[in-house]
């Protein structure tokens, strides 16, 4: 018997119910944003070399000189705005400025030490347009880091902002000063400090466009510029910045966010970072949309700058957004136009807080280091991938498999490494859900086609590489951050990997137990870390933590006029002990609890450990920061002082 053919509208709706739930299942229209835009961005990138225009000055040239785009806005920034042909004549004077009366020369690096402003961008592509390349320097930085992340740059000419020259004391200029400074034979090093005088005379000049063979002869694997690390573990280190890696990125961003012309992209962040230099201006000048440049974080400013340039698209990295969060409600907090929310670092136990408060449909979150060889997305519209990191489809996973890969961490290994096999000495990779270090595939025969690392540094270069992981002779990039991959094609970050601490035999994550601490109602930022306590192995958990106003007693708050720390309620240090029993294992529970008034950030908003951990359970210490400390007994968080430090050191207590 034959079988009854299906009506058309029976057949034409199950089928389109089949397909979205392939499409949902799959990821195909999550992926070909992804695919499309990597492949056509790695196509404009070999073109680029091809035709020998690789320096990005041309994009910001094309822009400019484009019949109907020219006078789109490109910059905006305290009160003013500018059009690209406007960024265009003033970057050309910039870098005349910089050939004529400071002696650039091609291929040169220059250090720059900035805030954010219009002139950082001038000086920026100025460089570029004459052909010589930027060192970004952390205008927070003083003292030694200062002076080490000059040096590090080679740089003969260092251009500091006028609102930075405080930082240049006696002491640290008398070192630049040094004939020594640069190395034997080089010279000092000259300085500028570019004050509004300075900016005058210069946009007041002629900008003269240089040929083209002054920006002839690069490679997409060659420097376009150093930006340096956090330097929260040690000394700044420069990363170089490849061509490959600003075009890409740039390219990337702006294809997959989308970006369109009419977008305006608010930033805060510092400059000198690259998610704000590369990811937000470069990627705002790829797309020919605008940039909206805020001096620096502020909750006071932040929305009302957002508001006044009409921003569809912010900028966020580390602990941005739960700053935003904790400011008092506001009737502006939905009046604005941005449609997305774009940035790294945004935690989970923020993430929908945030969305909703806002009202802000889509957040956007990366995961990259300025030094390594790839990177990864997550653009989220719903709950399916909200707080991941990053995010495939059956596809991607297909393509982009083997150039990653997650190994197994030796647990009892000083400092951590990669567990390997006892027979093949190769490493184990982690199962599904599994964190373990993330890795990316290079070519051991050309590192540096992927991998450009530190300039000048060999040692912290080649520390980050790793051999014999899934083969004899293969090379990898080693993230150093511990992340976990599960079967919906969901990436999680679970660590950093000298952040993670041992204590009862166990691994404990401090990025997740923060994300547990810091959704209890009373506690406003948790930063986490493990600590030695005497007569015990490993170490302990401690929660550094905020607490929120209504954490204590309004009898107590008089406190805060002598500078002093109020003392939370007992019923808050009990809720937050139970808090933590309840959802978290018990080897990972913190056992102490530091309150503080202020967490020790980078100038990229994300928490610092090193201080914490220094300072461990030295009661003396922290009461002399104007911290206190609490620990677990009995149900609840009780202060823990000499006495009972004592008490451990002469081991009448075991935890």
């Amino acid at each position: 018997m034959a079988a009854l053919p299906i009506p058309l509208p029976v057949a034409i709706p199950a089928a389109a119910a089949s397909l979205a739930y392939l499409n949902a299942r799959f990821g195909f229209s999550y992926d070909w944003a992804l695919l499309s835009t990597f492949v056509t961005g790695t196509i404009s990138s070999i073109v680029t070399e091809y035709r020998d225009n690789i320096n990005l000055f041309y994009i910001l040239e094309g822009h400019a000189l484009h019949r109907t785009r020219s006078n789109n806005a490109f910059l905006i920034h305290n009160g003013r705005q500018w059009t690209y042909r406007q960024a265009y004549d003033t970057v050309l004077k910039y870098g005349t400025w910089l050939k004529n009366d400071r002696g650039v020369k091609p291929g040169e690096i220059v250090a720059i030490d900035f805030t954010n402003s219009d002139v950082f961008i001038w000086v920026w592509f100025g460089l570029w347009s004459i052909g010589a390349k930027p060192a970004l320097i952390n205008y927070n930085l003083t003292g030694k880091p200062l002076l080490h992340t000059v040096k590090t740059s080679t740089a003969r000419a260092l251009l500091v902002d006028a609102e930075v020259r405080k930082e240049f004391t006696d002491e640290v200029m008398t070192e630049l000063a040094s004939t020594d400074f640069r190395g034997e034979g080089k010279g000092a090093i000259e300085i500028t400090f570019v004050d509004r005088e300075l900016e005058a005379n210069i946009e007041a000049g002629e900008g003269i466009r240089e040929p083209d063979e002054a920006r002839a002869g690069q490679k997409l694997h060659d420097m376009a510029m150093l930006i340096y690390t956090s330097g929260t573990t040690g000394m700044p280190k420069p990363a170089i910045v490849s061509w490959t890696k600003a075009r890409m990125g740039a390219r990337f961003v702006a294809g997959w966010l989308p970006l369109k012309k009419t977008d305006v992209m608010y930033t805060c962040m510092p400059l000198y970072h690259s998610s704000a230099s590369l990811l937000g201006l470069c990627a705002t000048l790829r797309a020919g949309s605008t940039l909206a440049l805020g001096r620096r974080f502020s909750n006071s400013t932040f929305w009302p700058e957002v508001l006044a340039s009409g921003a569809t698209a912010i900028h966020y990295v580390g602990e941005t957004c739960r700053y935003l969060l904790a400011a008092p409600p506001s009737p502006r907090d939905k009046q604005h136009k941005v449609r997305l929310a774009f940035g790294n670092g945004l935690r989970p136990d923020v993430w929908d807080t945030f969305k909703e408060r806002f009202n802000i449909p889509m957040i956007c979150e990366f995961y990259a280091a300025t030094e390594g060889p790839s990177a990864m997305w997550n653009r989220s519209i719903n709950d399916f991938s909200a707080g991941a990191i990053g995010r495939n489809g059956a596809i991607a996973t297909m393509l982009m498999g083997p150039s990653l890969t997650i190994v197994r961490m030796d647990p009892d290994s000083e400092p951590p490494a990669p567990l390997r096999d006892a027979s093949t000495g190769l490493c184990q990779v982690a199962d599904w859900d599994e964190p373990g270090e993330l890795l990316y595939k290079l070519d051991p025969e050309n590192i540096e086609r992927k991998f450009q690392g530190y300039f000048g540094n060999n040692s912290a270069t080649h520390s980050k590489i790793l051999r014999d992981v899934k083969k004899k002779g293969d090379a990898w990039f080693s993230t150093g951050d511990v992340l976990r991959w599960d079967r919906e094609g969901r990436w999680w970050f679970v660590d950093r990997i000298g952040d993670t601490f041992r204590w009862k035999a166990e691994n404990v994550s401090t990025a997740e137990v923060s994300s547990v601490v810091g959704t209890h109602e009373a506690v406003s930022e948790a930063n986490v870390y493990g600590v030695l306590v005497p007569g015990h192995d490993g170490r302990a958990g401690c929660a550094a933590v905020v607490l929120d106003e209504s954490a204590f007693p309004k009898k107590d708050r008089a406190e805060e006029e002598t500078n002093a720390l109020p003392l939370p309620s007992q019923s808050v240090l009990r809720s937050l002990a139970g808090h933590c029993t309840s959802n978290l294992p018990r080897f990972a529970v913190p056992l102490f609890l530091r309150l503080t008034k202020q967490m020790h950030t980078t100038g990229t908003n994300k928490h610092q450990k090193h201080i914490f951990q220094q300072e461990g359970i030295d009661v003396e210490k922290i009461e002399a920061s104007g911290d206190k400390m609490y620990w677990l007994r009995g149900g609840t968080y009780e202060p823990f002082g000499l006495a009972q430090l004592q008490e451990i050191k002469g081991r009448q207590v075991k935890l």
